[in-house]
């Protein structure tokens, strides 16, 4: 009996973990079939109730239209530069800025850490403005020329962030210890050990930290809205806002048609990273 009553507890326990599952694909996926289904209608088809979940009638074309009625490439163009530079110069700060406090003894270092948990706290909003003084009349007064509405004045307030140094920190300080001090022993300087023993190591997590550095650069709509002043420097999530009529006539097929192209490469790279992902967490996991 209590050999039947344990085995029911863990149908009962698998039950209830597939039904969880379950509510989450529907409450993540059903917006996304949603938004396809949408790229595939007119605006009438759209506003129809009860709603129609497949088209019945799949209106190719809004993706044509979408990408003519307003300049993709260059939107593409340019998130594409301020994201892969973006996240190569926050992943890059965050890992020497991680090896640092794991691994180096200098002075005040519990107050740097201190200082980093503290900017942590600190909504990037809060920075916009003095951000945009500094690389507008700063800027100017340092070199005689604003950076507003350039790429590096895109991209610089994000190069680094605090978040990636603490995560990579505290994952450096779960290494082992004794290939560290092997390395050490062996004569191998900070950057060859950084290089040759850390990296290797946290790979997981490095990749893991790279693709949230990928995607909220390339989802990032408020700094690029707000730094850029003209159509050919806007990223893709501020090109989409052109779609808004504010008379209430926005073609919303071509807006969901618009967004997939925002949306599908960050799914092909999770496709293919994925692998370091489940790595990462089976790691942590596992630790110990």
């Amino acid at each position: 009996m209590a050999n039947l009553s344990i085995k029911n507890q863990r149908r009962m326990n698998r039950a209830a973990g597939y039904l969880a599952m379950a509510v989450i694909v529907l409450v993540i996926g059903l917006p996304v079939w949603w938004m396809i289904s949408a790229s595939l209608k007119t605006s009438q088809e759209i506003y129809t109730f009860p709603p129609d979940w497949i088209p019945r009638h799949p209106r190719w074309s809004n993706f044509k239209d979408a990408w003519q009625s307003a300049p993709f490439d260059r939107f593409y163009l340019n998130s594409i530069i301020t994201t892969v530079l973006g996240s190569a110069l926050e992943v890059t700060n965050a890992t020497l800025g991680a090896y640092a406090l794991a691994y180096l003894r200098f002075p005040f270092k519990n107050v740097v850490f201190a200082i980093l948990l503290a900017a942590l706290m600190i909504p990037a909003q809060v920075t916009v403005l003095p951000n945009y003084v500094f690389f507008g009349a700063t800027v100017y007064d340092l070199i005689g020329e604003s950076w507003v509405n350039t790429y590096q004045a895109i991209i610089l307030p994000g190069a680094s962030v605090a978040f990636g140094t603490f995560l990579m920190r505290q994952s450096f300080l779960g290494l082992p210890r004794e290939v560290l001090d092997a390395a050490k022993v062996d004569g191998a300087g900070h950057l060859r050990t950084l290089w040759d023993i850390v990296l290797p190591m946290a790979r997981p997590v490095i990749v893991t930290f790279g693709l949230i550095s990928v995607v909220a650069k390339w989802n990032d709509y408020l700094w690029p809205l707000v730094i850029t002043q003209t159509e050919s420097m806007r990223t893709l999530t501020v090109g989409i806002s052109s779609f808004y009529d504010m008379e209430g006539n926005t073609d919303w097929g071509l807006v969901m048609a618009a967004t997939l192209f925002v949306i599908a490469p960050l799914l092909v790279i999770f496709m293919f990273v994925q692998r370091f992902i489940i790595e990462g967490l089976t790691a942590g996991a596992t630790k110990g």
